[in-house]
C-alpha cells in the first residue's frame, strides 16, 4: 500500500470515529446527559448499552462518591479503566487527557492538581468539545477552580508544546487511532523529562477475525481498532518511554458480556465457535515514564 493510500485509509478511520462520537455527544451530551444507551448503531462505545454509565464506571474502578461530584453529562459510559487513579496526581501538576470526551477524567483530575495545577483535555470531535466546555462551567461553580480547559485536536498531532506536561492520561481512546506509534511519539514529545503516562485502553490477546475488524460499530466501540498487548508495549518503548508496566484486566470485557451489551453480542456472533470476546479483547492499564 502506498503512502497516499495509507494516509487516505487513516483519514477514513478518523472520520468514522469522529462521526460515531459526534453521535455519542448528541445522544449523551447536553440534552440527555446520562443515557442508558450511548453510542451509534451499536448503543455502545467502550461502554455498556445495558448498564448505566455510573455502574460501568464503578466496575472499572471509580468510587461512587467521586462520580457524584461530576457535572451532569460528563460521564458518558466510555471508560474501560481509571487512569486518574493510576496516575497518582499531585497538586501543581499539568495533566493532559487524550480524547477527553465530555470531560469525565479532566473534572476528576482538576481537584487533585488543585489551584496551582492545570488539566488540558484534547478531543477531535467538536460536539464533544462543546459538551465538555458546557460541563466546565458547572465544574467551576462546584469547585471554585478554573483549572480545566479543552482544546480541539487529534491525538496524533497534539496542540501542546514540547516538554510541557507532567502527566498524560487517556481512557479507552488510543485504540481508536489509525496511527498508534505516532500517538506514543506525541506522548513522549509533550511530556517533561521525568513525566509519566497512565493509560487505560482495550487491547488484544490475539488477532480478531476479519468479520469483526470490518465492523464500523466495532471500530467506534473500541474493539476493531485495538492492537495486541505486545504491540502496545513496543510502541511505547520505541517512543523512548521507560519503566513500562502493563496490567491486563480481563474482567472488563466479561462484564460487558454479562450486561448483554449489544455490541459485544454482535462481536461474539462473529467469533469462531467456542470462543467469546474475552478470549480476544481485554482492558489494559499502561504506565510509563519519560527519562530525565
Amino acid at each position: 500500500m502506498s503512502d497516499t493510500q495509507k494516509a487516505s485509509e487513516a483519514q477514513s478511520v478518523r472520520e468514522k470515529v469522529r462521526a460515531g462520537y459526534a453521535e455519542v455527544a448528541r445522544r449523551g451530551g447536553l440534552s440527555n446527559p446520562r443515557p442508558e444507551s450511548n453510542c451509534c448503531s451499536s448503543k455502545a462505545c467502550c461502554g455498556s448499552g445495558a448498564a448505566s454509565a455510573d455502574e460501568l464506571a464503578q466496575k472499572v474502578g471509580y468510587d461512587e462518591a467521586e462520580l457524584a461530584t461530576l457535572p451532569e453529562g460528563a460521564n458518558m459510559g466510555l471508560s474501560c479503566g481509571n487512569p486518574t487513579a493510576l496516575a497518582s496526581l499531585k497538586p501543581g501538576e499539568v495533566v493532559l487527557d487524550l480524547g477527553s470526551g465530555g470531560g469525565f477524567d479532566c473534572f476528576l483530575a482538576g481537584p487533585r492538581v488543585g489551584l496551582t495545577g492545570r488539566v488540558i483535555g484534547v478531543d477531535m470531535t467538536p460536539e464533544m468539545l462543546s459538551t465538555a466546555r458546557h460541563n466546565a462551567e458547572s465544574y467551576r461553580q462546584r469547585t471554585g477552580l478554573d483549572n480545566v480547559e479543552f482544546r480541539l485536536g487529534e491525538i496524533e498531532h497534539l496542540p501542546v508544546a514540547d516538554c510541557s506536561v507532567d502527566v498524560i492520561i487517556s481512557n479507552c481512546v488510543i485504540n481508536l487511532s489509525p496511527d498508534k506509534p505516532q500517538v506514543w511519539r506525541e506522548i513522549a514529545r509533550v511530556l517533561k523529562p521525568g513525566g509519566r503516562v497512565a493509560v487505560s485502553d482495550l487491547a488484544l490477546l490475539r488477532s480478531l477475525p476479519e468479520a469483526v475488524r470490518s465492523m464500523v460499530e466495532a471500530l467506534v466501540g473500541c474493539i476493531a481498532g485495538a492492537v495486541l498487548v505486545s504491540d502496545t508495549e513496543r510502541f511505547a518503548r520505541e517512543a523512548g518511554l521507560v519503566d513500562l508496566h502493563l496490567e491486563q484486566k480481563p474482567d472488563f470485557v466479561a462484564s460487558m458480556t454479562s450486561f448483554e451489551d449489544p455490541l459485544y453480542q454482535k462481536v461474539a456472533a462473529a467469533l469462531p465457535s467456542g470462543t467469546r470476546p474475552a478470549d480476544f479483547v481485554i482492558s489494559l492499564n499502561v504506565t510509563a515514564r519519560k527519562p530525565e
